[in-house]
């Protein structure tokens, strides 16, 4: 992993530009998929409490620490996912998040986590400050690394930024060259708040058929999958992609070795569409 570059976060700490992502992965699949990632090379896990895979995911990272790698070269993430089943005000809140944090560690079997996120703002509902008050708890007590968020937009981040104690290290956005966030992009590099894309590769394989990164990939004897992930390592971005196809999670992660010119980086932004793959973070409420 010593060719994939790291990410230095606003607290110091560091995380892999190129991780792999478990969403949409069944439980009992996670742990083949992980292991197999693991023994790739890759060294930062991302998934989610409602992912559902967190005790899968969590198997195969105990077998690699097992297996003799250091607790200190894996980073892993896992989001809290604040449902609106739950009061998430006062400190009621804060105390469900702190239970919602001890349920997903117990399920990875880990002592601590090197990144915690809220995995959506859910602006309507004036919450999210309330459990960013949480996060801090929980980094302060040593058992999160760093903390951060997803999917959260200028407005919930400005707020942040004027009234919590703690930066987010990371902001964990759709991101890819249809919906490339230039703005929040820049929002977050003018703040010391790292850029991390879910479905880096778009979905449906819409992104990887498209004309001009298919002549590009030639260009540069890759797959279309290396040359889009290129891109996200070349603009700043980390990126966390998925696959349960080992040659495919093995082929991810070989975006190294070559270099997208300024032309290829032109070409790429003409794709760009503006449109999202996924849900409006703005009102986006589903529980």
């Amino acid at each position: 992993m010593s060719n994939i570059p790291s990410v230095t976060l606003n607290d110091g700490t560091q995380i892999p530009q190129l991780g792999f992502g478990v969403w949409q992965v069944p439980d009992a699949e996670a742990t083949p998929a992980v292991r197999t990632a693991i023994e790739a090379g890759y060294r930062s896990i991302d998934t989610a409490a409602i992912y559902e895979n967190e005790t899968g995911t969590g198997a195969a990272i105990n077998e690699a620490l097992a297996g003799g790698l250091a607790r200190e070269d894996l980073y892993v993430t896992t989001k809290l996912w604040n449902s609106g089943t739950r009061d998430w005000s006062g400190e009621q809140g804060r105390d469900a998040v702190l239970r919602e944090f001890d349920a997903s560690l117990d399920k990875l079997g880990l002592e601590y986590i090197d990144l915690y996120l809220i995995h959506w703002p859910r602006p309507m509902h004036g919450t999210f400050l309330n459990v960013w008050k949480a996060l801090e708890q929980l980094k302060e007590g040593g058992r999160v690394k760093s903390i951060g968020v997803s999917n959260f937009g200028t407005e919930q981040l400005t707020r942040l930024l004027d009234e919590a104690s703690v930066v987010p290290a990371l902001n964990q956005v759709e991101l890819h060259p249809y919906f490339p966030q230039g703005e929040l992009r820049a929002f977050h590099a003018q703040h010391g708040i790292a850029t991390e894309a879910w479905s880096p590769l778009g979905q449906g394989g819409e992104l990887l058929a498209e004309p001009e990164l298919a002549r590009i990939a030639e260009k540069h004897g890759r797959t279309v999958a290396q040359v889009v992930l290129r891109w996200h390592l070349q603009n700043g971005v980390i990126a966390i992609p998925k696959s349960v196809t080992p040659s495919r999670i093995r082929e991810n992660l070989a975006v190294t070795g070559f270099e997208l010119d300024t032309e290829d980086l032109a070409a790429i932004a003409g794709v760009a569409t503006g449109k999202r793959i996924g849900p409006d973070p703005q009102g986006f409420d589903w529980n």
